[in-house]
């Protein structure tokens, strides 16, 4: 249950996805169960192929489970969301198209004003770093500003859910905590509910407040840490005793 035993923002219960695939049946995911507060952060790690991108995209309500429930705010998912946004691996920017209209395309899919929505998409663009670019085209970026506009786009909305997939795992070393720093500083501003779903054990304790560790194919919840590191993290935070014990803590239960 969510703190003080009220129900979360995010709740999944039971949840188990069965793909079918030549005849066969293809059990992805099998009863998985958790909650998440609002304006909470959590990681999900796993070995590959283990089902977390799928877990991320019934969350978004682009599949539907096969069995169990996830709510969000209290509403079944039923399919996609207006309030969920979701930032895949690549930032999938249009060519074509400037900073500010890549990030202003989610208010055009919505059928909004644009005009409306401007004064916020500058102020995600000046957050970011990234406002003296905002008439750039997408080849004129480097991959973390492109990572960076992906994440202005997902945020224009006000998603009261953000669900990122491995966002930051075709960026260099440097970049991606550099990226990491500047989703924390994003995610302290706007306190949307992250659910970041990654590789990296350092980079699942250093961003969230908890981990859920999942197993290999058909994916359970083998353990859930909370990580009761002070906010606000810095990079330096990464050379702490305490945090290296996370992470041989996580290590440990995924080698198992």
């Amino acid at each position: 249950m969510a703190e003080g035993g009220s129900a979360g923002h995010v709740v999944v219960r039971d949840v188990g996805k069965t793909y079918a695939v030549d005849g066969d049946g293809i059990e992805s995911i099998r009863q998985v169960s958790f909650e998440l507060e609002r304006g909470g952060f959590l990681g999900i790690l796993g070995p590959s192929g283990c089902g977390k991108s799928t877990l991320l995209m019934l969350l978004a309500g682009l599949f539907s489970p096969s069995t169990g429930s996830i709510l969000v705010g209290g509403t079944g998912v039923a399919g996609p969301r207006r309030q969920t946004s979701v930032v895949f691996q690549t930032p999938v920017l249009f060519p074509w198209r400037s900073v500010i209209a890549n990030v202003l395309f989610p208010v055009e899919i919505f059928r909004e004003d644009r005009t409306a929505h401007l004064a916020r998409a500058l102020k995600l663009l000046e957050t970011t770093g990234l406002l003296e670019f905002k008439d750039r085209l997408p080849e004129h970026l480097s991959g973390g500003m492109a990572q960076r506009v992906g994440l202005c786009r997902a945020l224009i909305t006000d998603p009261e859910l953000l669900l990122m997939d491995e966002p930051f795992s075709a960026l260099d070393a440097l970049t991606r905590d550099d990226m990491g720093v500047e989703l924390l500083r994003v995610w302290e501003e706007y306190r949307s509910t992250v659910i970041f779903v990654t590789h990296s054990i350092r980079e699942a304790v250093f961003l969230s407040d908890r981990v859920i560790v999942l197993s290999p194919r058909p994916a359970v919840v083998v353990r859930e840490f909370s990580i009761d590191l002070p906010r606000p993290r810095r990079l330096e935070m990464q050379e702490s005793a305490e945090f290296n014990r996370f992470c041989a803590l996580i290590r440990a239960c995924l080698a198992r």
